[in-house]
């Protein structure tokens, strides 16, 4: 029957009553023997030498019961011993050894009452507090106890079984969850559906000993103790104490299990280390852990993912055996799941499994962003490094370091000249792996592709299919003019079915057509293609609409099947960084010419080539390219007035964009000094003095630098005088000294800059006008010293140059004998004579120095 117990304290007289079995003669043979009572297992007072407690609180001590009552006196007891052998009234005695019969009966509902005379030096109120504290523990401890009563306070134990296997049982608002297994009942505390683990605890055989122990539930046990009850007894197994603890962990909820394993630490006893010992061996190899998929594991059989979320578990499920659920798979059970020896998985043990897994792209992708919160560092990304990658064309390759990454390049899928991760498993993580970002540009400049190309057979009509599928797919998110020339080799189908270059086909209605000679190697595109991949890729692989740019990096040489290349090259110092060049410019119709620069020049991509003079474009204009039968570069920018009257102006809207393919500022080529030689002998063209010096200026500069050639040149008959006049070459003289400009008639003179009189003489075959005229200066004068003269120092000064050195000689009127070429006597204004001395007139000085003529 469900035990009920009472206590009510009284006064001085505490009571203690319950419902049970009477108390009956064996009963109170085994209380004054303080030995074990003869109560069967599972009653309450079973071991019955608890009833010496109370003679910490009392002397005066009576168990009462329906069956009879008997009572225990110290003082009765010390009396009747002095009365049997004449024992010291005042000594201790052994309160519980005498029995007296009384006829008093336990309190109406009791079977039994034992009723205590407290003591006064008892706190009654505080015991009976303490006594209300142990309640709960005595309910728990003690099954066949139903309630207990304390005062006025009511504990009651009420209990129902679990679907898990587990007895709830509660205590006022309290909970436990209990299990039963063999030889012990495990308790732990329940609040709110959450197990809380005993922090620390005593072994309870049934109720409380002094063997402290530090697992994490609470344990009543049946154990063999010593008779005072609080020691196990030495020897006493708890082997089978042990046994089924795994099984009470599997029946607490899955996410809540770990809570109950031991953790290391410190044993609080020996009977604690025996029994966390044996704990931990029964839960690492039976099945209590919660993994994937719903089955639960030995630990020593699971493997736990440190970090692991819902996503990685689903993907891992069939990859790692025995995954541990996520839940958990954090740091808060780390150290209970290591104690019981979960094989921990890294990073890369998880790559490690992945090797030979064979997944959808899409698969992939999912792994890699459950994964990404795991990469935290430099060495979860080493351990990473080798994770399988998908690629584009099919292949799964090791370790994103290889790979590449697709940036703004679409779902293109087959690239197979390189490890271009597939679309569908693109993800961050891989960057952050060490896998590099590849633009459409990256990807169709990469060698292998050229060499795929190169190799294709032109009569393997599926091959050039696929590849150029996959070519021009990445095309169209390339920027217009940014491959590599070679990529116009891709075969494509022309408008007959045949396989020709990318570079060799036109786009249907491509005004290209309309500017090439007849007989041009360029085909038309088949037109269904055409329509059906694009006009955007198929320009960007070469296929004409326009003109086509090649450009080729840190070229080596003129190996480019550029028309004329050879000869342009021979023009540069260095090899070009890169070269960027129109091609098939040779390939123009020459009475074409006026729409193939517009053409060039509004086009975006080869408009820009147009403005280098030493690239390779404008200078093949220059010397192939003709406007009404004159080359480019023998006609002048509209703008440009260094040579008008000499050179034509072109005649087209858009001259200023290609001004680099016309004649230069300077005599920069053979042909434009020729040109300039024929014109300047040509009567009809009339150029102004200005620009005769000006050209005979930079004919001369081109002669003494080596520009030109002299022996390739073809000299005309005549030259033209500064005057403008058309002249005989024999009579012509060429200023190299200033003082002769006033000697020599200006329309025999050939004037330019005077530092390169002598290198125009030669280019002319002219004589030189100093060398030619020998002088004497047949006036006299009045030396004077350049050094004393202030205006004539001053005057160097304000004109910046250095003051000469020596004398000069001042003539009221200065004349100087001529013969040689001239034979004739002149008034100049200064001169310089054969011995170096410069002679000025009067006249002269003072306007130039303001020397007064008196002087």
């Amino acid at each position: 029957m469900p035990g009920e117990l009472w206590v009510r304290l009284d006064g001085c007289v505490l009571s203690v009553a319950n419902t049970g079995a009477p108390l009956d003669e064996s009963g109170v043979q085994a209380l004054v023997a303080l030995r074990a009572s003869n109560k069967s297992a599972g009653t309450v007072g079973r071991y019955g030498v608890g009833f010496t407690a109370v003679l910490s609180v009392s002397d005066e001590v009576e168990l009462r019961s329906t069956s009879g009552s008997v009572a225990f006196s110290s003082r009765r007891t010390r009396s009747a011993l002095a009365e049997f052998d004449g024992a010291d009234p005042g000594a201790d005695v052994p309160a519980l050894r005498l029995a007296w019969p009384t006829d008093h009966r336990p309190a109406a509902g009791a079977t039994s009452e034992v009723v205590l005379t407290l003591r006064d030096t008892v706190d009654a109120t505080a015991l009976l507090a303490h006594m209300a504290r142990e309640a709960p523990d005595l309910l728990l401890e003690l099954p066949s106890l139903a309630s207990i009563t304390v005062g006025g306070r009511e504990f009651r134990r009420r209990e129902h079984s679990l679907a898990s296997g587990l007895t709830d049982i509660a205590i006022g608002d309290d909970h436990w969850w209990q299990f039963e297994s063999g030889r012990a009942r495990w308790l732990v505390r329940v609040v709110d559906g959450v197990v809380r683990p005993s922090a620390d605890d005593v072994l309870r055989a049934p109720t409380r000993s002094d063997e402290e122990l530090s697992i994490p539930a609470m344990l009543i046990a049946d154990v063999a103790m010593q008779p005072d009850r609080r020691r196990v007894l030495p020897g006493a197994s708890l082997a089978e104490v042990t046994v089924g603890y795994a099984d009470f962990v599997a029946a607490l909820p899955p996410k809540q299990r770990p809570a109950l394993v031991p953790l290391p630490g410190f044993a609080r006893s020996e009977v604690d280390s025996a029994l966390r010992e044996r704990l931990l061996t029964e839960l690492r190899e039976k099945p209590w852990l919660p993994t994937v998929g719903g089955k639960d594991r030995a630990p020593n059989r699971a493997s736990v993912v440190p970090g692991l979320s819902d996503e990685l578990a689903e993907l891992l499920a069939d990859i790692v055996d025995g995954l541990v659920v996520p839940e958990l798979s954090g740091p808060r059970w780390a150290p209970a799941l290591a104690a019981v020896d979960t094989h921990r998985i890294g990073l890369a043990r998880i790559a490690e499994l992945l090797s030979g897994i064979d997944r959808e792209p899409t698969w992939w992708a999912r792994l890699y962003a459950a994964l990404e919160p795991l990469a935290v560092d430099a060495l979860a990304a080493e351990e990473l490094a080798s994770i399988p990658v998908p690629l584009s064309d099919g292949r799964t390759v090791t370790g994103p370091r290889t790979v590449l990454l697709g940036h703004d390049i679409g779902d293109v899928l087959g690239v197979d000249w390189t490890r271009l991760v597939h679309p569908e498993a693109a993800h961050p993580l891989l960057s952050r792996l060490g896998a590099k970002t590849a633009t459409a540009v990256d990807l169709l400049s990469d060698p292998a592709l050229r060499a795929e190309i190169e190799d294709l057979d032109h009569d393997d009509v599926a091959a050039a299919a696929e590849l150029s599928t996959v070519v021009l797919a990445l095309a169209t998110h390339a920027e217009p003019g940014a491959l590599p020339s070679w990529v116009g080799e891709l075969l494509l189908p022309d408008i007959d079915g045949e396989l020709r270059g990318a570079d060799e086909l036109l786009l249907p209605g491509a005004p290209l057509a309309a500017v090439l000679v007849d007989d041009s190697p360029f085909a038309s595109v088949d037109p269904a293609f055409a329509e059906r991949v694009g006009e955007t890729a198929l320009r960007a692989v070469g296929v004409g609409w326009g003109f086509t740019v090649l450009r080729a990096e840190l070229p080596t040489g003129p190996d480019h099947d550029l028309d004329d290349e050879n000869r342009w090259w021979d023009t540069l110092d260095d090899d070009p960084e890169t070269i960027d060049a129109v091609r098939d410019l040779d390939l123009v119709d020459e009475d074409r010419w006026a729409t193939a620069l517009t053409m060039l020049a509004t086009d975006p991509s080869t408009r820009p080539l147009l403005a280098d003079r030493r690239g390779y474009t404008a200078w093949w204009l220059r010397h192939n390219a003709e406007l009404d039968g004159q080359a480019l570069g023998l006609l002048r920018e509209p703008g440009d007035d260094t040579f008008t009257g000499l050179l034509d102006a072109v005649d087209h809207p858009e001259s200023v964009v290609f001004a680099a393919a016309l004649a230069s500022p300077a005599v920069d080529s053979p042909e434009l000094a020729q040109l300039l030689l024929d014109r300047l002998a040509d009567s009809r063209r009339q150029p102004s003095p200005a620009v005769i010096v000006r050209t005979h200026t930079l004919l001369g500069a081109a002669a003494a630098a080596g520009v030109l050639d002299l022996d390739e040149l073809h000299l005309p008959d005549h030259v033209r005088a500064v005057t403008g006049a058309v002249i005989d070459a024999g009579a012509a003289l060429v200023l190299d000294k200033p003082w002769l400009s006033a000697a020599v008639p200006h329309d025999r003179l050939v004037a330019g800059a005077l530092d390169t009189g002598e290198a125009l003489a030669d280019l002319l075959d002219v004589a030189t006008a100093s060398a030619a005229v020998r002088s004497v200066v047949t006036s006299t004068g009045r030396p004077v010293s350049w050094e004393l003269e202030p205006t004539a120092v001053l005057a160097h000064v304000s004109i910046g140059r250095p003051l000469p050195h020596g004398k000069v000689v001042v003539h009221p009127q200065l004349t100087v004998s001529l013969t040689g070429a001239l034979d004739v006597e002149v008034t100049v204004p200064w001169w310089v004579d054969e011995d170096g001395t410069t002679h000025v007139s009067a006249s002269w000085a003072a306007a130039t120095w303001g020397v007064p003529d008196a002087r």
